[in-house]
């Protein structure tokens, strides 16, 4: 039977403040920004923002958060000082106990926040495992600690793939406490998050003293503890650190009693549909370099056509935390939701590797012609859909190739006798060294793909928002529309995605690649 009561949002979010971590994320800007825009009613927000060796917790909200082009349209409509009223920066960090508030901004809080919106997170998906836990583990029990204090309800995000690998479809009604991907059903105890979590800060000490008392560099030391995460993530299924190190974070959250919690997974964050403007992105994290690679004419794809590639824009993701939120405050939350597109409208990567080559064909013709750099040592002329094995020894053919001429153009370049020309080779070896370091970045890049385009083939269901959005008023779901089901992709990627990625995106990733390089 349907549940006649309908839960306000606005109401519920004039009635309690709301603290905010994660705020000047791609997403946590996204959140604060729709909030403030289609919410002016809301009765006071709570940010948290960690100072810089540069910048103190206030300077950095204006500096990056509302000079930002995701709040730009807010603070246009809105006016900059009549958002300043609605917002107070609190300077903190969720890496440390009680996010390392003083007890003047706990006092202020206490009894008032009626919500906490965590939206941090390290969302690397190999960093040194120190570092994840810092954020998805230790930020975790830190948000557990806060709104115990704070008599607050508590709001995670996580991602949908805690589940790790799998092949098909996802359920929200997976058990949390003692899940880890290889389970063998509800009887297999094998995991304990609080042991494992143990085990891992143990290997993590051992690694940092090892380190410092041998003499061992930083970077060293980086290469053991990113590797140590790499092993806890595969010893028990997960697909990388990151998402291990969520689902540890979500397991101290549904251990806590104490507290009322909803755990929010979105499937991989992409490009705005609609707000704050279509197209909007930031960072390199989400399907960015794949895109880049795709107008750069790769050629070779390790893919599986038939796999829905898991994606929602990062608009209706924050449409779907603030009706989460407001249904926790309500006491009408689910305990967990999926949030996600390929359940009632899939993206097939088979589809989409065409769509994105069409594109980089009509950009060539555009251009007279001109191929990419690759393109003059690669005589496959269209987008093949090819094993592991086959795309590595396409590119280790190119690799060959490329050093090949490397060694003509360095006889040349050696050559006591001035040849004609020579500025013009001497500028050939570099590009074709540019060339055998981005191939080499490329194949880095496509391996941590691999799980979500090659590996695992995940639907995940999304049954809760949907029922969630049946239970708040009618006025509010126009407010914060979800409506992956009307995405029309091809254009949402073509018109959306692509030139987001161009103009936010692509510029950061050149540096990142070189640095990397």
């Amino acid at each position: 039977m349907m549940d006649s009561q309908e839960t306000n949002v606005g109401r519920q979010f004039s009635r309690h403040e709301i603290l905010l971590t994660g705020g000047s994320g791609f997403l946590g800007k996204v959140v604060l920004g729709l909030l403030l825009d289609r919410f002016p009613e809301v009765s006071h927000i709570h940010f948290l923002s960690r100072p810089s060796r540069d910048f103190s917790a206030e300077d950095r909200f204006e500096k990056d958060i509302l000079a930002s082009p995701a709040l730009a349209p807010v603070v246009e409509s809105h006016g900059r000082e009549a958002l300043r009223k609605k917002i107070t920066v609190w300077a903190g960090d969720v890496s440390k106990p009680q996010f390392g508030l003083s007890a003047r901004a706990l006092e202020r809080m206490r009894g008032r926040a009626g919500v906490i919106i965590n939206c941090a997170g390290r969302v690397d998906f190999l960093p040194p495992v120190d570092e994840s836990f810092s954020s998805n583990v230790d930020g975790a029990e830190h948000a557990v600690e806060v709104a115990k204090w704070l008599g607050a309800a508590l709001l995670h995000v996580s991602t949908a793939f805690v589940s790790g690998k799998s092949d098909g479809l996802i359920e929200e009604t997976e058990p949390i406490l003692g899940y880890y991907p290889r389970r063998r059903g509800p009887n297999d105890r094998s995991f304990d998050a609080q042991e494992e979590i143990a085990h891992c800060r143990e290997q993590i000490r051992r690694i940092k003293e090892s380190s410092n008392g041998g003499g061992k560099s930083t970077r060293e030391q980086a290469k053991r503890l990113i590797a140590l995460g790499e092993r806890r993530a595969e010893h028990w299924g997960w697909v990388n650190t990151y998402t291990y190190a969520k689902s540890l974070g979500e397991q101290v959250i549904a251990a806590e009693t104490g507290i009322r919690c909803a755990i929010v997974r979105p499937a991989i964050v992409e490009s705005a549909l609609r707000f704050p403007f279509p197209g909007w992105i930031e960072g390199g994290r989400t399907a960015a370099p794949l895109v880049l690679m795709a107008l750069g004419g790769m050629k070779a794809w390790p893919v599986r056509r038939d796999m829905p590639l898991e994606i929602v824009p990062v608009d209706l993701v924050a449409a779907a935390i603030l009706t989460v939120a407001a249904l926790l405050l309500d006491g009408r939350n689910a305990p967990v939701y999926h949030l996600a597109t390929a359940d009632v409208n899939p993206i097939h990567l088979g589809t989409l590797v065409r769509w994105l080559e069409s594109e980089a064909q009509k950009r060539q013709r555009a251009e007279g012609g001109r191929k990419p750099a690759a393109g003059w040592f690669d005589r496959q002329k269209r987008v093949r859909f090819v094993s592991v094995e086959q795309a590595r020894a396409r590119r280790a053919h190119l690799a060959r190739r490329v050093h090949r001429l490397q060694s003509i153009l360095e006889k040349y370049h050696k050559a006591s006798v001035p040849l004609p020309g020579k500025k013009a080779l001497a500028n050939w070896s570099m590009a074709l060294r540019t060339l055998e370091l981005q191939a080499k970045f490329r194949e880095q890049t496509l391996d941590q793909y691999l799980p979500f385009i090659l590996h695992n083939r995940y639907i995940f269901e999304c049954e809760n928002i949907r029922a969630g959005y049946e239970r708040i008023a009618s006025g509010d779901r126009e407010r914060l529309p979800w409506d992956p089901q009307d995405i029309a992709w091809k254009d949402y990627w073509i018109h959306n995605q692509v030139p987001g990625i161009e103009r936010w995106v692509q510029p950061d990733a050149v540096k990142e690649w070189a640095f990397r390089i």
